[in-house]
């Protein structure tokens, strides 16, 4: 069985720069890891590409030929991806058994729930015999505005539903916002976000804030990795919880316990907070 990664999540949250640090990471670990565009609008890598859509079709090309907007011209791609699926696969299959595939997707939402394209790629992965797996990024600056974390859970659990892979969700730039505050989201509770979102909206849409704590109350699948990338240990952390996902690497040492390795980060980024403060 071979393994992959879907990145996925909001523009700006930092796909690439996830994409990135795992590729630096494994490489130092001397693990073998390519990493394939999936975003024909990209223009700029920080990270050595192995495959790009943009081999196949542009962003640029099609707005040229079909007069298409940003979002019109990426649906298009997509939908011009699946229906020439046999490159994505002639291309997957210079790839050794032992290499593992990480795919930097667009950002554009639609693509995990309104349209069916990312889930024909999916198809296509698992016809090829990989093992994928969904890692959906939010930005933890995010926290900071309770109705936009509740608008990207709620994404997430759309692209939970519509690509059915194992999915980890990946709160990233955390050395950005304060432990405590992190902990706070790590596993969002229906008490937690009801009282944030009261203390941030209107009067009158609190029966909607209400539908929508329900909501993630009954599905109770949205959980949250913190990721600090300048920090070697939760990048560690972050890779393992993936591989746990994905069955990666069954007959190496058994790892520690995922809660475990959570509180234990936590409380690390906590006392470095603190010791810098003395």
């Amino acid at each position: 069985m071979r393994h992959c990664q879907l990145v996925i999540g909001p523009a700006g949250t930092g796909k690439s720069t996830f994409c990135k640090t795992m590729h630096e990471h494994c490489e130092a670990k001397g693990r073998a890891l390519h990493i394939v565009n999936l975003d024909p609008a990209a223009e700029h890598f920080e990270y050595p590409v192995s495959l790009d859509i943009r081999e196949l079709i542009t962003l640029d090309d099609v707005s040229e030929e079909l007069q298409l907007g940003p979002n019109g011209g990426l649906i298009y791609c997509m939908e011009y991806l699946i229906e020439n699926i046999e490159w994505l696969h002639d291309a997957c299959a210079e790839f050794g058994d032992e290499d593992y595939l990480i795919f930097d997707c667009p950002g554009q939402l639609e693509l995990y729930s309104h349209v069916p394209v990312m889930r024909g790629v999916v198809d296509e992965l698992r016809r090829m015999h990989y093992n994928p797996c969904c890692v959906y990024l939010i930005d933890a600056l995010f926290l900071a505005d309770p109705p936009k974390f509740i608008a990207g859970v709620l994404a997430s659990l759309s692209a939970m539903a519509s690509l059915e892979l194992p999915h980890i969700n990946v709160l990233s730039k955390c050395d950005l916002v304060e432990p405590e505050v992190v902990e706070r989201y790590l596993g969002p509770d229906t008490s937690t976000l009801l009282a944030d979102l009261v203390e941030s909206t209107p009067p009158w849409l609190q029966p909607l804030n209400a539908a929508m704590s329900t909501l993630i109350e009954d599905y109770s699948m949205v959980a949250f990795v913190p990721l600090d990338i300048s920090d070697e240990e939760s990048i560690e952390f972050t890779l393992n919880q993936i591989d746990f996902a994905i069955q990666y690497g069954e007959d190496l040492e058994p790892r520690e316990r995922p809660q475990e390795m959570v509180d234990d980060l936590i409380g690390r980024e906590a006392e470095d907070r603190g010791e810098g403060l003395r």
